[in-house]
């Protein structure tokens, strides 16, 4: 959802994902939605910046340049798919950070989610993320223990189940998996525990 965690993907939580795929022995193929960022922030001051910025040329930061536009990706293309957080997954794939509960959800997140779904693919999603899967799916989920966030997701016809930093929830039923990673102050060790139990649960499913 871009690169940094004020206005793209959480770089912490993307490489945790991307080091325990590799050590559990998945191949991966980073993707990303290529549109222009909601706006674009100065890390260092913690405040918007007056310059405008591309999802996918963002994300290719962290991807090493090798990623694909999401418009050209199917489900048939993954056995799972992992999302990970930071506010660019509430700004740019959906506008949750604005609109909260009345969201809407970028149309090719929509339509991959779907695919992975009527597929029975398995879909995990960190930190911010699992407003997506309550969104789309009501499905059962944890941002961890945020009260307005949690009260958000129920009102979208998800469920919300507390968990702590390192911990996971898994919707059986929807193969859902999601870890709330820096919804807490975390430590870094603590982001990649957490990812590297929703990553082992995906892989489970997949």
């Amino acid at each position: 959802s871009g690169c940094g965690v004020f206005d793209g993907s959480e770089i912490h939580e993307a490489v945790s994902v991307l080091i325990a795929l590799d050590q559990h022995g998945a191949a991966v193929q980073c993707i990303a939605p290529n549109i222009s960022q909601m706006h674009t922030v100065d890390h260092l001051a913690g405040k918007p910046a007056e310059e405008s910025r591309n999802v996918l040329v963002e994300s290719a930061r962290i991807a090493r340049g090798k990623i694909k536009d999401m418009a050209q990706v199917s489900a048939a293309d993954f056995d799972a798919i992992i999302f990970p957080g930071g506010f660019g997954a509430a700004k740019n794939l959906c506008d949750f950070a604005v609109k909260g509960a009345d969201c809407t959800v970028n149309a090719d997140v929509v339509r991959l989610c779907r695919e992975m779904s009527t597929a029975k693919k398995p879909i995990g999603f960190a930190c911010i993320a699992p407003v997506i899967a309550a969104k789309l799916f009501g499905a059962t989920v944890t941002i961890g223990n945020d009260k307005a966030t949690a009260e958000a997701i129920e009102k979208m016809g998800g469920k919300h189940q507390n968990a702590g930093p390192m911990d996971i929830c898994v919707d059986e039923s929807r193969k859902i998996v999601t870890t709330p990673c820096y919804m807490y102050d975390s430590s870094p060790a603590q982001v990649f525990a957490g990812a590297e139990k929703m990553v082992v649960a995906v892989l489970g499913m997949a």
